[in-house]
C-alpha cells in the first residue's frame, strides 16, 4: 500500500495558499475518482483510492505545516507502510513557479513540513517538488502563507494537473516516465 500526503494547512485562510499546493493536487486527484470526499483520521482528511488497480491512501494533515510528521508516522505506523511507499507533495521555493521535480530521499531544504516528517520517520519518502518560486521582497513565511496571485491561477491549475498525472505514472512504477513528464515545461 502507498500513502500520498499533500503538505498543506488546514483552514479557508490557508486554502489558496502557495504553502496549500499539496492539499490542491490532491483535491484533484479525489475528483478525479469515484471517493465521494475525505473522513477525518489520523489527525487529518484521510480517504482510500484506487489508481492505476492499486490501493493507497490520501492524507491531508490537519496539525498544521510544522508538525506534518505526527500524522504521517500515525499512518505509517498503523498500516505498517515502509517510507519508500511514501510520497510527500510539496511547495518548493527554490523551484521557479511551475517546475515540478520528483526527487527521492534527501533534507528538509529549510521546509517545515519535511524538517518535522524527517524527525519522525526519517528522510527516505518520495517526494514531488512543486516550484513556487522565491520572495524578492518579503518574508519566506508571508510569501508563503499569501494566496497565489490571480494572474498565476490558470497557470496553477495546469501544475496541479500536472502532478496529478505524475502520480498516476508513480503509481503504475513508472518513475522514469514521471520523471520525464515533470522535466517537460508547463506552457
Amino acid at each position: 500500500m502507498k500513502l500520498i500526503v499533500g503538505l498543506g494547512n488546514p483552514g479557508e485562510r490557508y486554502k489558496q495558499t502557495r504553502h496549500n499546493v499539496g492539499f490542491m493536487v490532491l483535491d484533484k486527484l479525489i475528483k478525479q475518482s469515484t471517493v465521494d470526499g475525505w473522513d477525518k483520521k489520523f489527525d487529518s482528511f484521510f480517504t482510500k483510492i484506487i489508481i492505476a488497480q492499486k490501493s493507497m491512501i490520501l492524507l491531508k494533515p490537519l496539525t498544521f505545516m510544522n508538525v506534518s510528521g505526527h500524522a504521517v508516522q500515525k499512518v505509517k505506523n498503523f498500516y505498517g507502510i515502509d517510507p519508500n511507499n511514501i510520497v510527500i507533495i510539496h511547495d518548493d521555493i527554490d523551484l521557479e513557479l511551475g517546475k515540478i521535480k520528483l526527487k527521492k530521499g534527501g533534507g528538509d531544504g529549510g521546509h517545515n513540513g519535511l524538517k518535522s516528517i524527517i524527525k519522525m520517520i526519517g528522510s527516505e519518502f518520495n517526494r514531488i517538488r512543486i516550484g513556487i518560486g522565491r520572495p524578492e521582497k518579503i518574508s519566506v513565511s508571508s510569501y508563503v502563507l499569501n494566496n497565489f496571485p490571480e494572474k498565476e491561477v490558470s497557470f496553477l491549475k495546469k501544475i496541479i494537473l500536472k502532478s496529478c498525472e505524475g502520480i498516476n505514472l508513480l503509481i503504475a512504477n513508472e518513475d522514469e516516465e514521471c520523471k520525464r513528464l515533470f522535466s517537460k515545461t508547463i506552457a
